[in-house]
């Protein structure tokens, strides 16, 4: 799997898990310390996540990095 194919399955995945919450991409984009167009990178695949943002949005919509990387493996 190419790298731009696992950041776009990554970003559905938290996609999905923050919409599950109810949560907004501005809201998510706040607690990060970002803005919502560079938190909506995220989630198109444009910007892979780092380890520590992995971790923290696996805490803040109460999910595990297995469920992240669903349909990867």
């Amino acid at each position: 799997m190419d790298k731009n194919s696992l950041g776009k399955v990554v970003g559905a995945n938290i996609k999905q898990a923050r919409k599950a919450k109810g949560i907004t991409q501005k809201e998510v984009a706040s607690l990060l310390k970002k803005y919502q167009p560079d938190y909506s990178k995220y989630e198109s695949g444009e910007i892979q996540l780092d380890y520590e943002k992995i971790i923290y949005l696996c805490k803040l919509f109460d999910i595990t990095p297995n469920d992240i990387f669903e349909g990867l493996f």
